[in-house]
């Protein structure tokens, strides 16, 4: 399917037309050289955000009702959209986010990947749980029939981020995820890439139309600030948020749910510091090719990804050669554009107070949205000393902690919060030898990885990409592959119906081919 992108127009995206009643205004802006680009995009007032309420409202019960081959068409028509539109979305997302074309070339295929993940697992359909217990009426007291199954929850709002102007934004996992699960999706949009987002948002639109969904399937938001996103979380037809960015704005956002007259669940990724630990055995064997491993990984992208190694543990006694090349590497670094002047801003604050505690390697840099690769060192106990050390800095920089033994190590993985990743690096009988620090990371990880560093996410099916808090809002719970699906759905049980009202899921003759737990055994 091939779907024209029509003209920027500024505007927010709601019943499938362009919508702008003149809200405040804002622009999206160039972060190599601080230029604005145009046009200029209108926040959306109280009545456009109860108008996509509304809309979506309207949509859910066909949502609802709608078939899994059918939800799977939509979603691979917004893939081939994307697919179509490949060049213009990345030269607009090039200017707004100064990310180079190959990472950006790579997003899109991501994006639209993920896309036709969830269309394969809702057309083929087990995800829903199916769960029947056939009636006994001879047993005492007699046993009901009773069957169970997953269903959506309602209108659902999404959150772009910064670092993701595709996979992450108005067509990312949370969008495709809550779209397969059978839910009408409002995004808002993250306002660094605001033309980037409303040229995705006419492909879903055209999508939507060419499959004879309702108009009140998508609506794309704009906000220049806070309130349209608080006005969303907190209208009482909205039943669930995915949200990836900040803690501050996650625990916002958490908050804000929480008080509602019905809470709902807020499905928030909130960063994460990504904890290192280097062994002593790698450390022998291959102590410059980790350094440069690791500088890699921290200054990728900037260092603006949820997954960057934040901080690295090593044991002092075997890492001299290890630490003098990453000081090296760090001290050639170039300089990075950041995506934002405010995460520009927030890092340079982030380096210059944690200097005051760590020595620090690197230079500063003042030009437009830039920033300078920075290595901060600190010993193990200033580092259990001070929580704040622990907390992320988003932006191309890591924490080394230098430890004096193994148990001063693992002392400081006992302290650790909740993180999405946790890394690993060492020999076989490194690992054999240090089981404890594993038992130890998976409780306070989403995903421990061995001899790679964690900057990448595979999305598939085995992924988990979440953590304890702080890292996201509910640790059960990941925003990428597809177990992403079972946010944005509950289960519901049906007693004694008769077969005619049952979902097709639940019938006897299992018409989808299910695999389907029937009387306590899995079978299709």
């Amino acid at each position: 399917m091939t779907v024209a992108v029509e003209k920027l127009r500024g505007s927010s995206w709601i019943a499938g037309v362009a919508s702008s009643s003149g809200g405040a205004s804002f622009h999206g802006y160039n972060p190599v050289d601080g230029s604005r680009l145009e046009p200029a995009y209108a926040s959306a007032s109280p009545a456009e955000v109860d108008s996509a309420v509304a809309v979506a409202e309207e949509a859910a019960g066909f949502l609802a009702a709608s078939s899994g081959k059918d939800r799977a068409k939509l979603l691979r028509a917004i893939a081939d959209g994307i697919d179509a539109a490949a060049e213009a979305l990345i030269v607009r997302a090039n200017l707004e986010t100064a990310l180079p074309r190959p990472r950006l070339t790579g997003e899109v295929g991501r994006t639209s990947n993920q896309l036709r993940l969830f269309a394969g697992v809702i057309e083929e359909g087990s995800w829903v749980n199916a769960r029947i217990d056939t009636a006994d009426p001879a047993r005492m007291p007699p046993k009901p029939d009773v069957r169970s199954m997953l269903r959506p929850l309602g209108p659902v709002v999404v959150f772009g981020a910064s670092n993701f102007p595709l996979a992450f934004s108005v067509a990312g996992g949370d969008t495709a995820s809550a779209l397969a699960a059978g839910n009408p999706v409002i995004v808002k949009a993250h306002p660094a890439h605001p033309g980037t987002s409303e040229l995705v948002a006419q492909i879903i639109v055209e999508a939507v139309k060419a499959n004879g969904f309702p108009a009140g399937t998508f609506a794309l938001l704009f906000d220049a600030g806070h309130e349209v996103g608080a006005k969303l979380v907190q209208h009482p037809a909205v039943r669930a948020v995915g949200f990836t960015g900040s803690f501050r704005g996650g625990r916002a956002l958490m908050d804000l749910a929480a008080k509602r007259e019905v809470p709902i669940p807020v499905y928030a990724e909130m960063g994460s510091t990504n904890p290192v630990f280097i062994l002593p055995g790698a450390l022998k064997t291959k102590s410059e090719a980790l350094a440069v491993g690791l500088h890699q990984s921290f200054t990728l992208g900037g260092g603006q990804f949820c997954t960057k190694p934040g901080m690295v543990f090593v044991e002092d006694q075997h890492a001299a050669d290890f630490t003098a090349k990453l000081r090296g590497s760090v001290a050639e670094s170039p300089s990075f554009s950041l995506l934002t002047e405010g995460i520009a801003r927030v890092y340079g604050e982030g380096i210059e107070e944690r200097g005051k505690l760590a020595t620090v390697t690197g230079t500063k840099s003042d030009e437009g949205f830039a920033a300078q690769g920075t290595l901060l060192e600190v010993g193990a106990d200033a580092f259990l000393a001070d929580k704040h050390l622990s907390e992320e800095v988003f932006g191309p920089t890591t924490l080394l902690v230098h430890c004096d033994s193994t148990e001063q190590m693992m002392r400081a993985a006992r302290e650790l919060e909740g993180h999405l990743t946790a890394t690993v690096l060492g020999t076989d009988e490194d690992l054999a030898a240090h089981g404890e620090l594993l038992r130890v990371l998976e409780t306070k990880v989403g995903r421990v990885i061995f001899n790679a560093f964690p900057t990448g996410v595979e999305v598939n099916h085995a992924m988990v990409h979440g953590g304890p808090y702080p890292a996201t809002s509910d640790g059960r719970s990941t925003s990428v592959g597809s177990l992403a699906i079972f946010r944005f759905a509950r289960p519901v049980a049906y007693q004694g119906l008769p077969q005619f009202a049952l979902p097709m899921e639940l019938r006897d003759e299992n018409p989808l081919g299910l695999h389907r737990l029937w009387n306590g055994s899995f079978e299709k």
